[in-house]
């Protein structure tokens, strides 16, 4: 994960946010790799079971396919969010972490979130509110570092918490630096406590006069922390809707992310047939007011721009659409040359 920094203009670090929910592994694989080529630094994956809906069609496990991908590209390689504590014991999130940094050295990080019923559900435990989810989120951050930096000494660690417990274990493949932990949130108190023991912050669905007021949350609970803000990352995964002309950008961003225009938390919805109803509510003017729908690069080029000057090290660009390749092809000429950080 790279460092944050200040000084002189220079070309912006823009990635490729490889969508499962809606392409099938070696699809995903192949477009990440031609995103590369194309000028994109680095790919983001999240980890889910399933997808929002069922028009998006699919759903890899994520580790596979970020581990074949690290074979056939050269740069970051992004994960998450991952909810690390039900589907997950934190223990295995930090195995395949600290396995992947092992394989692909300096380029993994890792981002955790409260996780949604959609794909967590499925092990059949008690959804409890956002309130306990994030402080589930916040233990499995404690056991997952305490685990990295135990292993790396070479030794032993275990927890009992509130609501995890790891008993006597180490991770015996480790890399010689262990991965940065990020954390996805839109709350600013999350945000705080995230500074207080994260490496940084992933956001994808916070408004734009949102995102400033999240970032002095986390600087905030850094410096009461004792950290080193220098040290620590802001990574932003925008979705986005692009296509040859405005109409089809519009009708790609209601048939294929719908879920980008509800105005509401989706976290306790548990099938993609029930989003898929409640997604029929979503109009053109919900989309406009939350992703940047047009056919004009330049549109795009001036807010990615504007979020890079609030401040993120890193943007991952993910274009709803299906065609990804005239995606690719036309930013990697029109809009990532003339993006500056």
């Amino acid at each position: 994960m790279r460092v944050r920094q200040t000084g002189p203009v220079t070309q912006a670090r823009i990635g490729y946010a490889a969508s499962l929910e809606q392409f099938g592994p070696t699809e995903a694989i192949e477009l990440a790799a031609l995103a590369e080529r194309h000028g994109f630094v680095g790919t983001v994956a999240s980890e889910g079971f399933q997808p929002f809906t069922p028009q998006q069609g699919q759903s890899p496990f994520v580790w596979n396919v970020v581990s074949a991908l690290g074979a056939r590209t050269t740069g970051p390689l992004g994960v998450g969010p991952v909810s690390p504590t039900f589907r997950w014991h934190p223990a295995m999130v930090a195995q395949a972490a600290a396995t992947l940094a092992a394989m692909y050295p300096g380029r993994h990080w890792l981002a955790l979130g409260s996780g949604e019923a959609l794909s967590d559900h499925i092990v059949g435990e008690r959804w409890p509110e956002a309130p306990e989810r994030i402080a589930r989120m916040f233990e499995a951050l404690s056991i997952i570092t305490k685990l990295f930096a135990a292993s790396l000494a070479g030794r032993d660690t275990k927890h009992d918490g509130e609501f995890v417990r790891l008993e006597t274990a180490r991770l015996w493949t480790m890399p010689e630096v262990a991965p940065s932990i990020l954390i996805q949130t839109a709350g600013p108190l999350t945000a705080k406590r995230a500074g207080r023991s994260a490496d940084g912050l992933l956001i994808e669905a916070a408004p734009y006069d949102r995102i400033g007021m999240l970032f002095q949350r986390f600087d905030e609970g850094a410096r009461e922390a004792g950290r080193d803000l220098a040290s620590t990352t802001r990574v932003l995964r925008l979705h986005l809707s692009w296509a040859p002309t405005d109409e089809e950008a519009m009708a790609n961003a209601l048939a294929e992310w719908p879920n980008g225009g509800m105005r509401f938390a989706k976290s306790d919805i548990r099938s993609p047939f029930d989003l898929e109803q409640i997604a029929k509510l979503v109009r053109p003017d919900d989309m406009s007011a939350r992703m940047v729908v047009s056919s004009d690069p330049d549109v795009h080029r001036a807010a990615v721009q504007a979020h890079l000057g609030l401040g993120f090290d890193e943007v991952y660009l993910h274009n709803v659409g299906r065609d990804q390749r005239a995606f690719i092809e036309v930013f990697g000429r029109d809009v990532l040359p003339k993006l500056t950080r």
